[in-house]
Order: structure tokens, then sequence, then C-alpha cells
């Protein structure tokens, strides 16, 4: 069995929880709501992060199957994400719900049985299971944004947007890479203020590009889910207030990102 932290798997659950809780009893009419995400409803939603989770158990689990999957997808590009979101979205809602609660126990159980020091393939480098968690959860929680904002539901932050962050931290030369720009040869600092009013940091103390505020909404910026004229986020440094612009924390090619107000 792994030594894979119980934490990273634990706080997946807890944010699959939060979010079932906000569609478990929504009438099946409401499944049509639109999302801020073009051309998805709360349906789509669901759907793609039913879809994510049953291909990050191949990934667990079936290696050569995830490959075939990777294979198939490959023609289709630009459009398999779409493309898996709307068939699972043309689901009955109660079965789509079904769908992925199933699947968010099957990834659970696969993640905590990849034995120590495995690395689990996925579209992007290979990861391992500890990792592979904290970016479900990452996508959870961003999607459950979006599903949020159609419901005009103000959700109560938690210590588990660390997870989000540090993705987001770690993510900033990927994000510059998919813009076709040279990352910064310096590390960065970055000053989060969480929810319980706790500091959380990363990079050195004396760096001098450095973004401070509130661990919320530098989340809800990789993410994409706000513009960053919306939030409290300060960068110091010109290459500091670059990367705000461009901060990506999920994989896939740059993201539209919401325009300043849309959710005023």
């Amino acid at each position: 069995m792994t030594d894979l932290n119980a934490a990273p798997l634990a706080d997946l659950a807890a944010e699959g929880a939060d979010l079932d809780a906000l569609v478990a009893d929504l009438p099946d009419a409401d499944w049509a709501r639109p999302t801020p995400s073009a051309g998805w409803t709360i349906a789509h939603q669901i759907a793609h992060l039913a879809w994510t989770d049953g291909v990050a158990v191949l990934a667990a689990t079936d290696p050569d199957a995830f490959a075939a999957e990777l294979q198939a997808a490959l023609p289709r590009i630009a459009t398999f994400v779409d493309d898996a979101a709307a068939e699972g979205a043309a689901a009955p809602p109660p079965e789509l719900l079904a769908s992925w609660r199933t699947g968010r126990a099957d990834l659970t159980g696969a993640l905590a049985a990849v034995p120590a020091g495995t690395k689990l393939p996925w579209f992007g480098p290979p990861m391992s299971a500890s990792s592979m968690a904290t970016a479900r959860l990452m996508e959870t929680w961003a999607h459950g944004q979006d599903v949020a904002d159609a419901l005009a539901v103000t959700r109560t932050p938690t210590a588990r947007l660390r997870h989000v962050a540090h993705i987001g931290v770690r993510t900033r030369d990927f994000a510059y890479a998919v813009n076709d720009r040279t990352p910064p040869a310096e590390p960065f600092r970055v000053e989060l203020t969480a929810p319980d009013g706790e500091l959380w940091t990363w990079g050195p103390e004396d760096a001098a590009q450095r973004i401070t505020g509130p661990a919320l909404d530098f989340c809800l910026r990789v993410t994409q889910r706000r513009h960053r004229d919306d939030l409290a986020l300060v960068a110091i440094g010109a290459d500091a207030d670059a990367w705000l612009d461009i901060a990506q924390a999920f994989a896939g090619p740059p993201g539209a990102g919401r325009p300043a107000g849309a959710n005023a």
C-alpha cells in the first residue's frame, strides 16, 4: 500500500461532498441552467468531473487503458473535453449524479491503492497519487465555483484552498509556457491569507517579485474563475504583475477567463 498522506484524499472527498450538496436536491430543470463557462450547463460541469474522475481511475489502475483513451482523444484534441461533457450531460440528472458519486468513490479507492513512488500517466506530465488527488480537488473546486455561480450561491472558503493555491504557485512556469512566454528565472514570493487568518507562504522571503492577498482570491485567479480586477490581489514587480494576467492552474491551452465585473 502507498504511504500517501491521507490529507489530499480526505480533502478531495470533502470537496466532492460540498459540491454534491449544491446539486443533490436540484430539480431536473435546474441541471440545464447555464454556467459562466460558455455552452456549459450545470449538467456539463458535473459530467466533466465524472468523466475526468473516470479517466483518472484508469490512470491509477490500468495505464494501458488510459494510454488507449489518450490515443483516441488525439484526433479531436481541440474538442474532446467538450464532447465528453456534452455526452455525459445528456443523461437524466439522477443517472448523472449517481455516476459521478460512484466515480468519486472509485477514484478515492484507486488512488489509496497506488504503490508508493508510482507515477501515474496523465494528459500532462506523470504525477504521484497524492498530486493526482490534489489536482482532482483543484478541478472539483473550480468547476464547483461555476455551479455555485450559476445558482447564485456564495460558498464558504475552507482550508482545502491550500491545495488549490499550491498548484497555482507550482504551475507558474506552465502558465508562461502555454502563453508562449519565457518564465522568469527567479522565484516569486506568494503570501496568502487563509480563511482562518493564517498566512500561507511560498518562495523566498527576500524575493523581489511578490503576490499578496486573500487565498480565496488567488485561487479564483489561478483557476480563472474571476478577473484579476475583481480581486484583492497585490502584485509587486513587473514580472509578478504579468503573471497574474496569465496564471493558470489547470492543464490545456490558455483559458478565456472571466470578464471584469462578471460576478458583481
